[in-house]
């Protein structure tokens, strides 16, 4: 397998990234090519010992940042490491493509340059998240904030198919984010959707309620863009705002940091369920081939972890999944057109 990597995107680039190459190609067996400045890349990798056949590196004198109009700077920037990343895919000389840098620049290079899977109507982002129970996925959570009721639908499906086939979950529930459990709560498109998914061949719980989220009791938590992208940023303030709260608190007496020393291993442990590093990337669900969005402050062992989800993935057929079983969702769509739309 070979990888496309964006080695300027992301905050800690090109040096966590590199790093993280050399340490993938050593575990995984994978082969990369990281596209960005030669000279800075080489100087880097030089640090490291890897197998140097596994490596290679294109030259792109351009970088795209977060703060640019995401279409014009795919557009404009055709020497910028992430277009050359995503026209490596494009052009079959790699098979997944992973970027830390601009979350909406990726989304419109992938859309517009790898193209969707035939039948899929909008690609959507879609992190796994920590939860009290269990990790669950959100899609969408940020790529498409307006949204049709089918859209949904399909977002159900293709996150169904990741659970089983890249997580291993069998029959993988699913729910509807909603402002009530009861059906007939929400705006009319969550109306609509409730109906879709309550047809669909789904484990569909019904709607789940936003302050039952983090429970980690639903595997798969539909929703439009809006929403999901609300949800996953709220979740990080407040996870981030818990861990500074405990840690003024501890340190406010001696009583509470000798109790903080004897809680430490629990801390240790609640910490890491937390930590977005062990979750490697968000997938963009949809795409012809691996799209792995990492965390834009990945560190060495985030951007490791998001190689590794890459590799799953592709190693899981996970895309040609898609493609195959997307037809009766399509047929489903099809009947209800008439009270979807």
């Amino acid at each position: 397998m070979i990888i496309a990597i964006d080695g300027m995107g992301g905050d800690n680039a090109p040096n966590a990234v590199v790093e993280a190459c050399t340490e993938a190609v050593n575990e995984f067996g994978v082969n990369i090519i990281i596209t960005g400045n030669e000279q800075i890349i080489k100087r880097e990798l030089e640090k490291y010992n890897y197998d140097k056949n596994k490596i290679d590196i294109v030259n792109a004198s351009e970088v795209i940042t977060p703060n640019e109009h995401p279409v014009m700077a795919i557009k404009k920037k055709k020497d910028s490491s992430l277009y050359k990343a995503l026209n490596l895919v494009k052009e079959g000389k790699a098979q997944s493509i992973i970027s830390a840098g601009s979350t909406g620049a990726l989304m419109a290079g992938a859309t517009f340059i790898i193209g969707r899977i035939k039948g899929i109507d909008r690609i959507a982002l879609a992190p796994i998240m920590p939860g009290k129970n269990s990790t669950f996925m959100v899609v969408d959570a940020g790529a498409n904030v307006d949204c049709k009721p089918q859209y949904l639908l399909q977002f159900a499906f293709m996150g169904k198919i990741y659970f089983e086939n890249i997580l291993k979950v069998n029959n993988p529930s699913i729910g509807l984010i909603n402002i009530g459990v009861e059906e007939e709560k929400g705006n009319d498109l969550t109306k609509k959707v409730y109906k879709l998914l309550k047809e669909a061949d789904f484990n569909f719980i019904g709607n789940v309620e936003p302050r039952d989220i983090s429970n980690g009791d639903t595997n798969i938590l539909v929703c439009d863009g809006f929403v999901g992208n609300t949800v996953l940023k709220m979740y990080e303030g407040v996870a981030s705002n818990i861990f500074n709260i405990l840690k003024v608190e501890i340190m406010s007496s001696t009583r509470s940091k000798i109790g903080g020393i004897l809680l430490k291993p629990v801390f240790k442990s609640f910490k890491k369920k937390f930590d977005y590093t062990e979750y490697g990337g968000s997938p963009f669900l949809g795409t012809k081939a691996v799209v792995i969005k990492a965390h834009g402050s990945s560190n060495v062992k985030a951007f490791k972890n998001a190689i590794k989800q890459a590799k799953i993935c592709y190693e899981g057929e996970f895309i040609d999944k898609i493609s195959s079983e997307l037809g009766k969702i399509n047929e489903l769509i099809s009947k209800s057109k008439s009270e979807i739309i």
